[in-house]
């Protein structure tokens, strides 16, 4: 009988399962044109495409991060700007794109089969024959305005990072490893004034070379119907064979046929001056070259050796450098790999005055560790434990094989036979016969003995008044040679380019793609079950629910189950914040720092804390403390443990003694709370961190846990507890205890398990190891909330406007706030949430109005339920006010009816609800994750998503544009919201005059005008410690600001094209 197998162009080069992994692995190659296919088949609700292209370019024009912009502004067939996005949405898909050094990769991420494969041609089409106008390349990449002023996403984009402290020394470390003529010598992002002279030809002629079907490699996760993808890229080869190089044609493959890297001839130390006013601290940056990242034993063996020598407070570098001597405040590290993999070691918050002596000592410490045993029975620890993190993460995540699949396109054997390393971990078990003279030579070859690049990175507030005084001398210069007449030209220039990219995109495009069937999204299944006071919710019936019914033995203790198919346990307990005292929450900082890094009194002796922590190594696959954020709840802290099933019992052993039996010790926490100050100089160099840090000081009472363990808080605090440390060391110490005997009962205890609880011999009866000792007779406290701790400000928002220079910056970032729902049982919230897809859609209104219109890389809106806020973000802008402005006219356009209502753009916005639903469900862990919250946190029925789902379909026009006016709307009115700006010195005039226009009434203050001390009194008057800070003491009032605890948006936008 004939096959019944269609015909294809691609052949299959191998398939084979992946032992550590519920994954199989096929790749195939067109014979017609050289393309590259690899899928990863896992089960889950998400499909994800990862399209790769070796990109090499020997300048730092910026020619392949335009690229990643500009192929989404049409194609050959889709000739329209937004068309692609458009489309996508609608098919429960987003796409972005990101560009590294050696290759630039385009992503789409969907929900369901059939959605990505109606996606998947004419992405694809996008890349490979994009449009490259002229007026695209004017608007994304860089133009100057009618007012003489630089602008463009791209330019925008790269004015936010060029001059930090990070690209500074990075760029810096590049010119001094690679020699003229090697591609990773270069700026890929584009330095601002090559930008300023890119031409469209050089993008055209940088995409010809480079864009080609035989350099393109297609990774695709998820649940793939193989024979309807390889049909859908035989339909795709053909279409564009008429347009792309011959696929015969001599073709260098970028990499590995070009000129490479010599080793280092000799060592070399430079220091590169940074921005900033606080000339406090600097930083350390080591870089060396290693094995090249296709022999695997040797790179996984420099990986452990890497977690050996800096891993940890246990670790060499960490707990002398770090922990004993205190000379930085973190030893990290990161490899990128390549044909010789770059390592990069990075010592953090050096003291300015000490950046040499400490970079000296780093390599006596190196030299001293090379030239004695090593440890080898840690080395086999960290060996056997990131064995197992590679099974967890590989388990966990669906995006995990993907940068190795990248890099063996880059780097590796064509005929697979590299990709053939990830069937297995076999390198581990070689590396466990190595002996303690392997290990050595591996540190002396590659790091100890290896010649070098240290980049010594200062702070100068010289540099920061030149590059601003730079700035505005350009930009005058600029203004003045182009006259009126020339800035009337440019300023139609841009309107011309502008109208040229909107042209609407035909009605019938759209409709050719119908909305897929959600019946292709499989959504994954969790099953509950509860103990103890957790039984109080509605009974439940299943076979979990037996299983744990059996064992519950009339322990009170709050357990939540979230049953799943899993190796692993993920143990999470919840503790309230309420019992402790407001003057005791910015201590909190310490205490969770100290929570894993303390000796430990256990099994009747004490344990030195790097005994506990290379024991924590060996039980667990991870752990961690910190706030409730990810768990929907950020005024709650969270304890957290990933280990194998086995080892069930054993991690709630080590939650007992960590909470109950921890010794505060006085040198450690002196050395933690050193660390914690050294950290915060630079954590203030983030523009859209201390927008959002402000933002908290304004909204939230000192009685939220964000606002107490936030940088600013923490600057002034923390600089009073190191003062009583060390002269009245037992008033912190007590202190600490009283924290933990707040924290440590009962009453505040809720425990999520997601396991295979099938697999746990005494699911709940082995939390009597935790409960044995205590008062179990107190009634469970209420959960905290975000809302209970707001200012009146907070909680009635309106005429609280701050402008805060930031002279570690060179752009301009606006967080705005005003009243929202508190509870996703409101009803207004399906159409609130319809509303903000439809308007936060890329290529939706406020993306055209915006990043399409160069006013910022970008902008958007977000709900916090937790503080009943709406939220509006300006993120990395030449212009916050002008962005600003800009989508307030969008809005008011909407509410007035002068602007309508899509249809199509409607069904993008109900399709990107059903994504993000997806998303949450993206593994095993994250759907059960997700259910506890909705469940626990929020209140919610467990079918809460197919709920909102139904409700969000049958949202009305008219509700969408009265939750515009009853939400949305207010953002942009003085007396209605709260406004944050954090800009350049150079650009707060011109922000201020702009938000006075439209009535509000900013104050431009130093960031020191947000700190606070809680009250905490150190027997001085305060005013030498708090000098360097530039503080008023008659400010006390105002506090801190929010780190990376606040419930709200925080995430930065992603590399969003």
């Amino acid at each position: 009988m004939p096959s019944t197998t269609p015909k294809t162009h691609f052949k299959t080069i191998q398939k084979f399962g992946i032992e550590y992994s519920p994954s199989t692995l096929t790749q195939y190659v067109s014979q017609r044109t050289g393309m590259s296919v690899i899928v990863v088949d896992q089960k889950g609700p998400k499909v994800l495409g990862f399209f790769a292209l070796a990109t090499e370019i020997h300048d730092d024009s910026g020619a392949p991060h335009t690229l990643e912009h500009l192929c989404f502004m049409g194609s050959k067939s889709y000739p329209f700007k937004g068309v692609l996005d458009k489309l996508a949405t609608r098919a429960y898909s987003t796409t972005n794109a990101w560009t590294s050094t050696d290759h630039t990769a385009y992503t789409l991420d969907t929900a369901g089969w059939e959605g990505f494969a109606q996606i998947l041609p004419v992405y694809l089409e996008h890349v490979v024959l994009p449009t490259l106008k002229d007026s695209g390349c004017y608007t994304e990449v860089h133009h100057v305005d009618g007012t003489g002023h630089d602008a463009g996403v791209v330019y925008s984009e790269m004015q936010g990072v060029q001059n930090t402290q990070g690209e500074l020394m990075e760029l810096r470390s590049k010119r001094l490893l690679y020699p003229e003529g090697v591609g990773f010598r270069y700026e890929t992002g584009g330095m601002m004034e090559q930008l300023r002279i890119l031409t469209p030809d050089r993008i055209r002629q940088f995409h010809h070379e480079m864009y080609q079907p035989k350099n393109l490699c297609l990774v695709i996760v998820g649940e793939a119907d193989h024979v309807n993808l390889l049909q859908i890229l035989d339909d795709f080869e053909g279409s564009i064979l008429d347009d792309i190089p011959k696929p015969d044609a001599p073709f260098r493959r970028p990499w590995i046929e070009s000129k490479q890297a010599p080793p280092l001839a000799k060592s070399s130390i430079e220091i590169v001056e940074f921005p900033e006013e606080d000339e406090s601290t600097g930083e350390v940056m080591v870089s060396f070259f290693g094995p090249s990242c296709n022999d695997t034993i040797n790179s996984t063996a420099l990986n452990i050796l890497l977690t050996y020598l800096a891993g940890s407070s246990a670790s060499v570098l960490e707990n002398t450098l770090v922990e004993k001597e205190q000379i930085t405040s973190a030893v990290s590290f990161s490899t990128d790999n390549r044909p010789a993999t770059v390592i990069q070691i990075t010592l953090s918050s050096v003291a300015a005055e000490s950046l040499a002596a400490v970079e000296a000592r780093f390599f006596e410490v190196l030299k001293d560790t090379a030239a004695k045993e090593l440890d080898m029975a840690y080395i086999k620890d960290c060996i056997n434990r990131e064995r197992r993190q590679v099974k967890f993460y590989a388990e966990r995540s669906g995006s995990f094989f993907t940068d190795s699949i990248i890099t063996d396109f880059l780097f590796g054997k064509r005929d697979g036979s590299t990709l053939r390393d990830l069937e297995s971990l076999r390198e581990y078990g070689v590396l466990e016969t190595w002996t303690d003279q392997h290990w050595r030579e591996l540190l002396k070859k590659w790091i100890s003995d290896a010649n070098h690049v240290t980049i010594l990175g200062k702070p100068s507030a010289s540099l920061s008044i030149k590059l601003k005084t730079e700035e505005e001398a350009r930009v005058a210069k600029q203004i003045q040679s182009l006259g009126e007449k020339g800035l009337e030209e440019l300023e139609q220039r841009l309107a011309q380019a502008k109208a040229e990219n909107d042209r609407e995109i035909p009605k019938e495009m759209y409709e050719r793609f119908r909305v897929p069937d959600t019946k292709s999204i499989h959504f994954m299944e969790t099953i509950t079950a509860r103990s103890g006071t957790a039984r109080e919710k509605r009974p439940l019936d299943n076979p979990i629910q037996r299983i744990v019914d059996g064992d519950s033995s009339e322990l009170p203790l709050f357990i939540h189950f979230e049953h799943v198919r899993t190796n692993f346990v993920n143990l999470s307990l919840i503790l309230g914040t309420e019992s402790v005292p407001v003057s005791l929450r910015p201590l909190l900082s310490v205490y969770l720092e100290s929570f894993f890094n303390s000796p430990v009194f256990r099994n009747g002796k004490r344990m030195e804390f790097e005994q506990v922590i290379m024991d924590l190594e060996k039980d667990t696959i991870s752990y961690d403390i910190g706030s409730g954020s990810q768990l929907g709840n950020p005024e709650v802290l969270c304890i957290q443990f990933q280990v194998e099933a086995e080892k069930y019992e054993t991690a709630i052993q080590w939650l007992k003694d960590l909470l109950f039996d921890g010794i505060f010790d006085l040198t450690r926490i002196k050395a933690i709370t050193k660390r914690l100050l050294a950290d915060i100089p630079e954590e203030k160099r983030s523009g859209s961190d201390m927008a959002y840090a402000v933002s908290m000081v304004v909204n939230a009472s000192p009685a939220s846990i964000g606002r107490a363990r936030s940088a600013l808080a923490q600057a002034r605090y923390l600089r009073r507890v190191l003062r009583l440390l060390n002269t009245s060391p037992d008033t912190i110490l007590s202190q600490l205890t009283s924290i933990r005997s707040h924290l440590a009962q009962h009453s505040n205890f809720r425990v999520l398990v997601i396991a295979n609880v099938e697999a746990l011999p005494k699911p709940v009866s082995s939390w009597k190891i935790l409960t044995s000792d205590l008062d179990i007779s107190q009634p469970l406290n209420p959960l905290e909330s975000r809302l209970s701790r707001l200012t009146s400000t907070g909680l009635s928002p309106g005429s609280s406007a701050y402008i805060i220079p930031l002279f570690t910056i060179d752009s301009s970032f606006a967080v705005v706030n005003s009243h929202g729902p508190s509870s996703l049982l409101d009803p207004c919230v399906p159409a609130l949430m319809v509303a903000l897809s439809y308007l936060d859609a890329v290529e939706g209104p406020l993306w055209t109005s915006v990043r399409g219109d160069g006013l910022a890389y970008g902008a958007s809106f977000s709900r916090s339920t937790e503080s009943g806020h709406i939220l509006f973000e300006v993120f990395r802008s030449p212009n916050a006010f002008a962005a600003f402005s800009a989508s307030k006219s969008v809005i008011e356009d909407f509410v007035s009816g002068k602007t309508e209502f899509e249809a199509l753009a409607l069904e993008g916005a109900i399709s990107g609800i059903v994504l993000g639903i997806a998303s949450g469900q993206a593994s095993m862990a994250s759907a059960a994750q997700g259910s506890f919250v909705r469940q626990v946190i929020r209140g919610l029925p467990a079918d809460w998503n197919d709920l909102i789902l139904e409700r969000v379909r049958a949202v009305k026009v008219d509700e969408i544009k009265n939750v515009m006016r009853e939400f949305v709307l207010p953002i942009f009115e003085s007396a209605k919201s709260n406004l944050i700006v954090t800009c350049a010195p150079i650009m707060e005039e011109e922000q201020v005059k702009g938000f006075q226009s439209l009535g509000f009434k900013p104050e431009v203050q130093p960031l020191a005008k947000f700190q606070d001390h809680y009250g905490l009194e150190d027997g001085e008057d305060g005013h030498e410690d708090d000098s360097d800070e530039d503080e008023d003491e008659g400010d006390d009032d105002d506090d801190d600001d929010d780190d990376d605890d606040d419930d709200e948006k925080r995430e930065t936008i992603a590399e969003k094209h």
